[in-house]
């Protein structure tokens, strides 16, 4: 799987890196000829997308890499670092265009369109159309966040050279010169995906929140296992594109044996990989109280006084055990609460009034996953 992934987005990426440099060929003569910034900066968008598969598919090579002692979670982290190489080159193109375009307007000179540039101008937009078609078709297909991105940004581009078209259409027709207006437009827009990119990339390598949607299926899935009563705490690192390592915490009953919580958590294990790829090489175990109806009605006059406070998202993890006379569980409250141990102060100082004789322990845990 990891060798198709690896072949598809090379290949992909080599027919994207052709494309743009003929594109680029083409839009650079026609726009020297017709003395256009606007082609220009549009050949010179080109110019960097090339340059962007080009980087894709060594980040892409070097991510490949296996394992080895010092880098025990493979190589895929690399793909998010020459993401971040790709959008300085894309940052760089905007500001060189928008430079370039700011001066044809201070200094005005006017364009020289004729047939042979709206021809190319067409073609080109055409090109970028199917090729943007392609490559997200491609992207998608192995889950490449690079190859979405470019598939996007080939559209993205078709739809500046429709205004660039736009643009020499008006001059022609009406003899009024927006090509350098045009110009600045379009170095605007490479900017704006420059720094976004520059973000996603910083984001891919700090570590952001589990997708939200693959977060529910995972523990969705876990809690189909007989016995388990709940799944929390999800956490998955990701380690590039298709490679998360993670841990969770599931609730079963206070009946089982070891060795029947042992197998549950094999199950569970060996599906979710199976399943979705996923490697959860950690999974934690909360033991649910059954044997005792006042340890029961207790929890729930805890719940209620938890959730009686502002931004609690969840609780869960709740055990009491009368040998210790202490009572655990874990609360989540929302990053929306400015001060979240204030609020959970109050929630642990309600608690230990009411329950004098117990030892009170409460996990303030992270908003970490859906």
């Amino acid at each position: 799987m990891k060798n198709y992934r690896e072949k598809i987005v090379i290949r992909t990426s080599i027919i994207s890196i052709l494309s743009n440099i003929i594109l680029a060929g083409f839009k650079a003569f026609v726009g020297v000829l017709a003395n256009s910034i606007a082609i220009i900066s549009d050949a010179v968008n080109n110019l960097s997308d090339a340059l962007s598969s080009i980087i894709t598919i060594v980040g892409t090579k070097l991510a490949g890499k296996s394992a080895d002692k010092e880098h025990p979670y493979g190589h895929g982290r690399i793909e998010y670092m020459t993401s971040l190489v790709v959008s300085g080159i894309v940052l760089y193109a905007g500001i060189t265009a928008f430079i370039e375009s700011a001066k044809k307007i201070i200094h005005h000179e006017f364009a020289n369109y004729s047939t042979i540039t709206l021809i190319v101008l067409i073609a080109g937009i055409i090109v970028k159309f199917i090729l943007g078609l392609y490559v997200k078709k491609k992207g998608k297909e192995v889950n490449s966040n690079s190859l979405v991105a470019s598939g996007s940004d080939a559209f993205n581009d078709a739809i500046l050279s429709i205004s660039v078209l736009a643009s020499a259409i008006i001059y022609m027709i009406f003899n009024i010169s927006l090509e350098a207006y045009v110009g600045v437009l379009l170095s605007l827009f490479i900017i704006k995906s420059g720094v976004e990119l520059i973000k996603e990339s910083v984001d891919n390598m700090i570590g952001v929140r589990v997708e939200s949607n693959l977060a529910r299926q995972i523990k969705k899935e876990i809690v189909k296992e007989k016995d388990v009563q709940g799944a929390f705490d999800l956490i998955l690192n990701d380690y590039g594109p298709d490679k998360y390592l993670g841990s969770v915490h599931i609730e079963v009953l206070d009946t089982l044996s070891v060795a029947e919580v042992d197998k549950i958590s094999r199950r569970i294990t060996k599906r979710i990989a199976e399943k979705y790829g996923v490697i959860l090489h950690t999974i934690g175990v909360y033991s649910v109280n059954t044997k005792d109806k006042n340890i029961i009605k207790m929890q729930k006059d805890i719940y209620d006084i938890v959730f009686s406070h502002t931004g609690i998202l969840q609780m869960h993890g709740f055990y009491v055990d009368e040998e210790e006379k202490s009572i655990s569980f874990d609360i989540i409250i929302d990053f929306k609460i400015k001060d979240r141990e204030e609020e959970y102060k109050k929630i642990y100082d309600e608690i230990h009034n009411k329950y004098e004789d117990y030892k009170i322990n409460i996990t303030l845990d992270v908003d970490i996953s859906d």
